[in-house]
């Protein structure tokens, strides 16, 4: 009996190694925070530019393991009769100091109960994927993705992903 209970920890043991090795192997380091819309003066730097040198549509302030601004380039939307809403585009993050920036793009789906004036939203997430070779500074070489879902109650975006070098 006493052998065959060492047998089972032993396995579990090893069964967790594999689930937890592949996570911490790989070196990714998990991140997380909130974004928010920036108060007057903050997140208004109209020197960056969408990747064709396009203005930014909106940004966000970023809170957390990322601290600076998120400036968004919409590049296409569109409103079912359904009242889903996607949209896809580019973001540029602009670190604070010299912690420097990376780009994404982005795919953002939401449901609103006005989907044409893009108004009561019942929920909102977005992915974007850290584009290769757009890291500056501590970014450079960093790839990974980040993920937001819209905290409809609380007016905010909180945010979590993985970095990796």
């Amino acid at each position: 009996m006493h052998r065959k209970f060492s047998s089972m920890i032993m396995l579990a043991v090893m069964v967790l190694t594999l689930i937890v090795v592949p996570v911490s192997a790989g070196g990714a380091t998990q991140i997380s925070g909130i974004g928010y819309f920036p108060s007057e003066g903050e997140c208004d730097d109209r020197a960056v530019t969408g990747p064709e040198g396009q203005p930014w549509d909106f940004a966000l302030k970023l809170t957390g393991d990322l601290e600076g601004c998120w400036y968004v380039v919409v590049e296409t939307a569109e409103c079912r009769p359904s009242g889903t809403y996607m949209e896809t585009g580019y973001d540029i993050y602009v670190g604070e100091g010299d912690e420097g920036m990376f780009t994404t793009t982005y795919r953002f789906t939401a449901k609103y109960e006005d989907c044409p004036n893009l108004a009561d939203e019942i929920f909102g997430r977005c992915q974007h994927p850290i584009t290769a070779g757009s890291g500056t500074s501590t970014f450079e070489g960093v790839t990974g993705r980040l993920d937001f879902k819209d905290d409809i109650e609380a007016g905010n975006f909180p945010y979590r992903g993985h970095l990796k070098r």
